[in-house]
């Protein structure tokens, strides 16, 4: 798997395809390089990762989409553990993301050393787990 920062070219793919962002967010994003593109070995793509920063300050991974028929083969971890040296590389100490209770995300991210930090409760949704990672050696 290859991954690579997000260019204008991938907009139109992205705003087809992750639906938890408006649209009018995508460009700035992609101008940030706070979106990845995973490719698979013939360049096609097979998934996006987006982040932000929590608190303006703490890198936070707000999605990682990878397509079914590539899904249980180790290309997440590979894009999770590419983000956290790319956080590492611009002086970042520590990551977050979340995950709904309801879903077995938050089983993957302890495997890679994510820690429950708290949580947040939104009227009709369950709870949303808040994890962290230390990237200090």
């Amino acid at each position: 798997m290859r991954i690579i920062a997000a260019t204008e070219s991938h907009y139109e793919y992205i705003k087809k395809h992750d639906r938890h962002i408006l649209g009018n967010l995508i460009l700035p994003k992609i101008r940030e390089k706070e979106i990845y593109i995973l490719q698979n070995e013939e360049q096609n793509i097979v998934g996006w990762m987006r982040h932000s920063y929590f608190w303006d300050n703490t890198p936070f991974m707000n999605m990682i989409w990878i397509d079914d028929a590539y899904r249980s083969k180790g290309l997440g971890k590979k894009a999770v553990l590419f983000w956290e040296e790319e956080m590492k590389k611009l002086g970042f100490n520590l990551v977050m993301t979340s995950t709904l209770a309801s879903e077995g995300a938050q089983h993957f991210y302890r495997k890679l050393g994510y820690r429950d930090s708290g949580c947040l409760t939104l009227e009709d949704e369950p709870l949303e787990i808040i994890l962290t990672k230390s990237l200090k050696l």
